[in-house]
């Protein structure tokens, strides 16, 4: 056999470097034809988002290919890689000339799946014994808790560390879980209830995290209506599960245009007293209070924003960050990395208040189906239906607490998203990621949380899309839910 470069096989190695690449590669093997990507996931036991993320991997590596025909993507063994394995009887042999993995048939497996040997090992799973990092990063509703997290993710990813996010809503379809996984993060999403009504889900989430990614530190988003986090949440996780978790002081984070609002720095439209109260909560709570988007602020504008939340909740330390710029992340990332949360005496809650407050809120989440006749930009689509959407809550007098889209090509294979996002009455749509080229067709899932009757929200979003329509360019209301939230009940509370 001719001698291969030095060097050949080295991204054959990096991409299978990870157990369930591992098994997608086996399950390929010995398969006489390319999968669906829908039914590889379904035989290897993983959620369609880590399929298609381990299978770009794969794609990108050489080891596989990808074909799409009509909404299927199919799976097969790359023709250069196939070259590379050598039938011996009952076995086949990895050879990547350097060194040879052998997968060997499994007699007691009816369906002729070969599985790696017995004698190779995946060296790369954490250990057990070795407790991993939480980080729970807070705030209300178009804080920008995605976008920061999403910035922590990527710093501690390129610094090595292997990362998982849980994201949290109310009801289902998340925007950010999308917005998440497009960016390559290994992201489990808990929908239908706060973290502290569904702690064992959470706990459930990093489990699957676990055996999927295997992270060395898990980033958890909760709710952005949720306040009583620290006695619902890292408390209970520090005393039943303290062995396997180090957690990191409670951040929340603030947008400082709301902010200065409700604090009382400047005039503007806003949410009624009871919303108000669970804003304050989560402010009370925090041990770091983040100023997300310092860019917006002058250096005046700053300095008073600071001083009036140092006065107003003086148990948090202040920081300003503007993930957009990088501006005082540093300092942010040394807290979260270094510091453990301190335990102290839990602050005082009346539920009745925070329920009766998360009940003002409109809940809306929404499907929608893109067609067109020819090819679309998505920038401009997304933010028309944003400003008709924007337009018809301040007629309504309907205070907007987030609105955020995404937009998914039907073509994208590595779960390329558009994302906007609005996050106050009197503020212009914001395109958070854009799509480089123009798509023939796509979903939009939209989520909208406002001060509102979800009847007004639905009625608002159906108007907006029927308006946005034309015959080119075809919006079908696939699946619409809206509700209030509930009370909250949580599963523990440690005082």
């Amino acid at each position: 056999m001719p001698r291969r470069p030095e060097n050949d096989c080295l991204p054959f190695l990096k991409a299978l470097s990870d157990e369930s690449r591992w098994n997608i590669v086996r399950t390929l093997v010995s398969s006489p034809d390319p999968l669906t990507l829908g039914d590889l996931a379904s035989r290897l036991g993983l959620s369609d988002y880590n399929a298609s993320r381990h299978t770009r991997i794969l794609n990108e590596a050489g080891i596989v290919t990808v074909k799409r025909e009509g909404r299927f993507k199919w799976i097969g063994i790359h023709s250069g890689f196939r070259k590379r394995l050598r039938t011996e009887t009952d076995s086949e042999l990895l050879d990547l000339g350097c060194c040879r993995f052998e997968f060997e048939q499994s007699s007691a497996d009816s369906r002729g799946n070969k599985h790696l040997h017995k004698n190779a090992t995946i060296p790369n799973l954490r250990s057990m014994s070795d407790p991993a990092r939480y980080l729970m990063i807070g705030g209300f509703l178009g804080a920008g808790k995605t976008t920061a997290v999403a910035a922590v993710a990527r710093h501690l990813s390129d610094a090595g560390k292997r990362v998982g996010l849980i994201t949290n809503d109310q009801g289902r379809e998340l925007v950010d879980t999308k917005m998440l996984r497009s960016r390559g993060f290994a992201t489990e999403e808990i929908a239908g209830g706060c973290f502290c009504c569904k702690f064992n889900s959470l706990v459930d989430a990093a489990a699957r995290l676990d055996e999927d990614a295997a992270p060395e530190v898990f980033i958890a988003e909760p709710v952005g209506s949720c306040t009583d986090l620290v006695a619902t949440v890292t408390y209970p996780l520090r005393r039943i599960y303290g062995d396997r978790f180090s957690i990191a002081p409670l951040s929340v984070l603030v947008d400082p245009m709301r902010a200065r609002r409700i604090l009382g720095l400047e005039a503007g439209q806003n949410f009624s007293e009871k919303v108000v109260y669970i804003y304050r909560k989560q402010l009370e709570e925090a041990d770091l209070i983040v100023i997300s988007k310092r860019d917006l602020l002058d250096e005046a504008g700053e300095a008073e924003l600071r001083s009036a939340l140092e006065r107003e909740f003086p148990k948090a330390r202040v920081l300003a960050v503007s993930a957009r710029t990088g501006e005082g992340m540093e300092d942010w990332f040394s807290v979260l990395e270094s510091e453990d949360q301190v335990r102290e005496i839990a602050m005082e809650i009346d539920y009745d208040t925070y329920a009766e407050g998360e009940a003002l809120l409109g809940w809306l989440n929404a499907t929608v189906e893109l067609t067109t006749t020819g090819e679309i930009d998505t920038t401009p689509l997304l933010q028309q239906l944003a400003r008709e959407i924007q337009q018809r809550l301040v007629s309504a007098g309907a205070e907007v607490a987030h609105l955020k889209m995404t937009l998914s090509p039907d073509n994208a294979f590595a779960g390329e998203v558009a994302v906007v996002n609005l996050v106050r009455n009197d503020f212009s749509p914001e395109m958070g990621q854009e799509l480089d080229e123009p798509i023939e067709g796509g979903q939009i899932i939209l989520n909208l949380r406002a001060e509102a009757d979800p009847e007004a929200l639905e009625s608002i979003v159906r108007e907006s899309i029927a308006t946005v329509a034309t015959p080119e360019c075809r919006l079908s209301l696939e699946h619409l839910e809206r509700f209030r939230p509930g009370r909250p009940v949580p599963t523990h509370r440690d005082a």
